[in-house]
């Protein structure tokens, strides 16, 4: 007989008001953004100061818009490209779900280009700044993810096995909170720790290479626990979509972190 722990089974709606439903995964996202927005804004108190507080709440409506049409367009694109094709205006029905990390990051890469460039502010500091607070929204979405009972693990006998609502009979890894540990977390703090020292905070674009070397070993780590999209299945062998996206990653921190740059 397998030991497994009980899923909570907590309903994904906190509360609705007729048709009016507020949703835990809603309330992940807006606590990640909130959170966030304030370590930042305690973060660009020190040097090299990457931005003055009027940009930071300015940056906040900008930053949003970046995850929201870049996580929506690359889960079209990367993870259901033929369906949105023939359906493009499926893209836009949100509350259906599907959002993909690698695309919201390019969203978030795009629209720090273009708020330096509009501010005139040095966008290497700005993405070391928003790459160390990104953990923390990872780490509610995570959570949020292991609430709906979506993006389980595969089939395994460890002791902390759950059976998933949607996911059949047996019993899975709760990869979710393994995602939330690791990417949001664990990372978090790696960031934190080497961000008190200034030496790096000053070597800009050192920290957003270590967010994203750090993101792509947490995340190819637990695919290997993940159980793959039931349309794409695996890629490569027994290799994931979204190890294969986060490949580029690595490459990108590598050069970050080794580049040498203009001190502040």
């Amino acid at each position: 007989m397998t030991f497994t722990l009980a899923f909570p089974n907590i309903d994904p709606v906190i509360f609705a008001i007729g048709p009016l439903a507020v949703r835990w995964y809603a309330l992940a996202f807006i606590a990640g953004l909130l959170i966030g927005w304030k370590y930042i804004t305690w973060y660009v108190s020190k040097p090299p100061h990457a931005m003055v507080r009027k940009n930071v709440d300015d940056f906040l409506v900008w930053i949003t818009l970046g995850v929201v049409l870049g996580g929506r367009l690359g889960y079209a694109g990367f993870y259901n490209a033929e369906f949105y094709l023939s359906n493009p205006l499926a893209i836009l029905q949100v509350w259906r779900g599907g959002m993909s990390f690698h695309g919201g990051l390019i969203g978030v890469i795009v629209v720090i280009l273009l708020f330096c460039r509009q501010r005139q502010l040095d966008y290497w500091a700005v993405g070391d700044t928003v790459a160390c607070a990104v953990p923390i929204g990872l780490f509610f979405g995570r959570i949020a993810n292991f609430i709906n009972g979506e993006l389980f693990g595969r089939v395994t006998n460890v002791p902390w096995a759950m059976v998933f609502p949607h996911g059949g009979s047996l019993p899975r890894h709760p990869s979710q909170l393994y995602e939330a540990l690791l990417e949001g977390l664990v990372l978090f703090i790696i960031l934190y720790v080497l961000s008190k020292n200034e030496r790096w905070r000053l070597k800009t674009g050192f920290l957003s290479g270590v967010f994203m070397i750090g993101y792509a070993a947490a995340r190819g780590f637990v695919e290997f626990f993940r159980q793959p999209d039931a349309h794409i299945g695996f890629l490569f062998g027994n290799f994931t979509m979204g190890q294969l996206l986060s490949v580029p990653l690595v490459l990108l921190g590598l050069y970050l972190i080794f580049r040498t740059p203009k001190t502040v």
